[in-house]
């Protein structure tokens, strides 16, 4: 029993580090009904970028702060300069567009790391386990899980109490009617986009700590998409739940079933679980049935 619960629990804790990256994800979602492709390559850039500045000398805390002013600056300069100018085209332009800007990204951290070859975060965590009870914890997975939850926090008050989280909800709920009543989408987007910049740094500081900030970062988002649309795409409960769900499943998935298969199941189990849940609820667990007439 006690092995399960030592599953249970660093699978919930994992799930939320999934929720984190899925935040940005549901953001940009909800502002442009776009998947944002770019999101996993972003957060390898974020991490990187802390990586290198601590590499060079650069105090942790500076290299984080350094790293969040660039981060919400290039948001900003993705919007304006990539983005603003295909709104109101077809969605696939913006689809594609984020798709080829990831791939521009990871090219960008492919060459760099020929210059700095860092692997690793070191911002100051401990990598020793916390033992409570004979059930081992990653303090990373803590912290990362604490993060998420301020971060969730922010968002669902800014949705709720906010004057800018009003305009947002009237984007998500429908485009034209927004833009009707003077809504601008533009400088929603600018906020939207930021706020995603802020999201993959932290989520970019939290798993390039607890594994590396190579490719296998970038495809994190993978990972997260799977959680996004598992919860629902508008969602940000879906994203939360969902991340849980999909961390705990596949950690006693992986701790139960690979010895008896020898391994690989964490692997494919988050996407198995998405098209289970899809059969029976197509917009996923949280997600808005929409019914259009023609």
């Amino acid at each position: 029993m006690e092995f399960f619960f030592e599953l249970f629990v660093n699978g919930l804790l994992t799930g939320t580090l999934y929720a984190l990256v899925a935040l940005g994800l549901v953001l940009v979602y909800k502002a442009s009904e776009v998947l944002n492709f770019a999101q996993g390559a972003m957060v390898l850039i974020a991490g990187f970028m802390v990586a290198v500045l601590i590499y060079l000398g650069i105090p942790a805390l500076a290299a984080v702060v350094l790293g969040a002013a660039v981060m919400i600056g290039m948001s900003f300069a993705v919007e304006r300069l990539v983005l603003r100018p295909l709104v109101a085209q077809p969605i696939i332009s913006l689809i594609m567009v984020t798709l080829g800007l990831g791939l521009f990204l990871e090219g960008v951290q492919t060459l760099a790391s020929n210059i700095w070859p860092v692997y690793t975060i070191d911002i100051g965590i401990p990598r020793a386990p916390i033992d409570l009870g004979g059930m081992l914890i990653l303090p990373v997975n803590v912290i990362g899980a604490v993060m998420a939850v301020i971060l969730f926090g922010a968002t669902g008050y800014v949705f709720l109490y906010t004057q800018t989280g009003r305009a947002l909800r009237a984007i998500s709920d429908d485009h034209e009617a927004a833009l009707s009543v003077g809504v601008s989408i533009k400088r929603l987007w600018v906020i939207v986009w930021g706020a995603a910049g802020t999201i993959a740094l932290v989520a970019g500081l939290i798993w390039g700590t607890r594994m590396s900030v190579g490719f296998s970062l970038s495809l994190l988002a993978f990972r997260a998409f799977a959680v996004v649309i598992l919860g629902g795409l508008d969602s940000l409960v879906g994203a939360i739940v969902a991340g849980l769900l999909v961390g705990a499943a596949e950690n006693l998935v992986a701790g139960y079933v690979d010895p008896i298969v020898g391994g690989g199941t964490k692997e494919f189990f988050p996407y198995l679980l998405m098209l289970i849940v899809l059969w029976v609820r197509p917009y996923g667990l949280f997600g808005r049935e929409i019914i259009e007439r023609v």
